[in-house]
């Protein structure tokens, strides 16, 4: 059974920068995705199992960062230049099957508890 676990989440003012960070039970290919109030789910950031294939959503494209420790089986998402519109419960994925990234959520078998990432204008 795979286990996620997310930190680092919080409130922070518009334009600051958080760092959310996901410990995993063993190496996978991982995603970010988000789900803001009244909104549906929705893709973030995916980094392959290597750490070599990255993909970013075109909304954080330039500010957000993810990154992996293999050596420690985490991924952390680096969030920079923060907007109101990034307020949404933030969940780490793991895709147990597959070794490139992928923006599809139905991709991804193993899902963490989430962290609330609110952000102020």
């Amino acid at each position: 059974q795979v286990q996620l676990v997310e930190s680092g989440g919080g409130l922070v003012q518009a334009g600051g920068s958080l760092r959310l960070s996901c410990a995993a039970s063993g190496r996978y290919t991982m995603g970010w995705f988000r789900r803001a109030p009244g909104k549906e789910r929705e893709f973030v950031a995916a980094i392959s199992w290597s750490g070599s294939g990255i993909v970013y959503a075109d909304s954080v494209k330039g500010r957000f960062a993810i990154s992996r420790d293999n050596a420690k089986n985490t991924v952390d998402l680096q969030m920079n230049s923060l907007k109101p519109e990034d307020t949404a419960v933030y969940y780490c994925a793991a895709d147990s099957a597959r070794a490139s990234s992928s923006p599809l959520a139905r991709n991804y078998n193993y899902w963490g508890q989430g962290t609330q990432v609110t952000v102020s204008s």
